[in-house]
């Protein structure tokens, strides 16, 4: 009789494990939203910048310095000679 009892018990374990596994919702793939590529150009100082952060790089992302507009967002190169005088010359916030 207790033979019995084990198997039952051994037989609802592995329907409450089987159960449980089969609303396991493996996590999705989350989009990587970076710079993977930047520009040595100078930004025009027609346009207006909100501001900025600094990306480090990790791959697929690029080492940049990432200008924010009120639409889009800028990838420059933080190598680029005019780097400097753009942060140090403007109240840009850092994000």
């Amino acid at each position: 009789m207790q033979l019995c009892w084990k198997l039952a018990l051994m037989m609802l374990v592995l329907v409450c494990v089987t159960a449980q596994q089969h609303n396991y919702r493996r996590p999705t793939r989350v989009g990587v939203s970076c710079c993977k590529e930047v520009s040595g150009g100078r930004i025009p100082a027609s346009i207006k910048l909100m501001g900025y952060k600094h990306q480090n790089a990790l791959s697929p992302c690029v080492d940049a310095i990432i200008f924010y507009t009120e639409k889009e967002k800028l990838c420059s190169d933080p190598k680029a000679p005019w780097i400097k005088n753009r942060l140090n010359g403007t109240n840009l916030i850092i994000i």
